[in-house]
C-alpha cells in the first residue's frame, strides 16, 4: 500500500491488515485481480459452500466487483462496468465474508448483517461511482470467465485492474459513508455560509 493526502494506491489481494487500515471516505486506487459476480453467481457460489465444496477461486484475501459488464469495444477487455445496487447481495455476503472475503465493490447501502460481518471478520465495502462505467473500463486490463458462463454477463469473471478507482463507503469499524457523508457535506456547508455571512 501506497498512501499520499490525496489517494491510497492498493495492489490486490488484500490482506486483513490491509482491509482494517482503510477508514470511510478514502480515495483509492486498486491495481491486480477482481473477481466479478451478481445475484445469481453468489447464490451458486453460497449453494457450493454450504453442501461443502471449494469455489472456484480463493475467497481469501478477494475481492469481489458486483458488475454486469457490456460486451467489450474493440481494444478493450471489458464493455461498460457500472457498479451495481449492492443490497441484492446482502443475503450472501456475510457467508463469503466468514470465508475470508476481504473487499467487495457497488453502490448503495449496506444491511446491519452485512456490516456486522465485516467487522468481525475484516471486510471493507468499496464504492464505485455509479453512471461512470464506461469510465472505470478504462481501468480494465483484462477479463475472462472462469465460472457459470451460461449466466451470461452475469458470470464469474477474473479481471485485472490498473488504479480503478473506489471510495471507502464502509470500512471495518463500521463507520458509513452513506450515513456520515450527508452531514459532514451539511456541516461544511453551513460553514461556508457563516464564512459568506461574516464577510459581508
Amino acid at each position: 500500500m501506497d498512501r499520499n493526502e490525496e489517494v491510497c494506491r492498493v495492489t490486490l489481494p488484500l490482506t486483513k491488515a490491509m482491509a482494517t487500515s482503510f477508514r470511510m471516505g478514502e480515495r483509492v486506487l486498486l491495481t491486480g485481480p477482481i473477481y466479478t459476480l451478481r445475484d445469481a453467481g453468489h447464490q451458486r457460489l453460497v449453494t457450493l459452500l454450504e453442501r461443502g465444496e471449494e469455489p472456484p477461486f480463493p475467497l481469501e484475501g478477494a475481492v469481489i466487483f458486483y458488475v454486469g459488464p457490456t460486451p467489450p469495444l474493440p481494444g478493450y477487455a471489458m464493455g461498460s462496468a457500472g457498479p451495481t445496487t449492492s443490497y441484492r447481495m446482502d443475503p450472501y455476503a456475510p457467508a463469503l465474508i466468514s470465508r475470508g472475503l476481504r473487499g467487495m465493490i457497488g453502490k448503495g447501502r449496506r444491511g446491519p448483517e452485512v456490516i456486522d460481518a465485516m467487522r468481525r471478520y475484516g471486510c471493507v465495502y468499496f464504492a464505485a461511482t455509479g453512471g461512470a462505467g464506461a469510465l472505470l473500463s478504462h481501468a480494465i486490463e483484462s477479463s475472462e470467465v472462469i465460472c457459470w458462463e451460461d449466466l451470461g454477463t452475469e458470470a464469474l469473471r477474473l479481471i485485472h485492474v490498473r488504479d480503478f478507482p473506489v471510495t471507502v463507503a464502509i470500512d471495518t469499524e463500521g463507520r458509513n459513508l452513506y450515513d456520515e457523508g450527508p452531514a459532514l457535506w451539511r456541516e461544511m456547508q453551513n460553514i461556508v455560509t457563516d464564512d459568506i455571512i461574516d464577510r459581508k
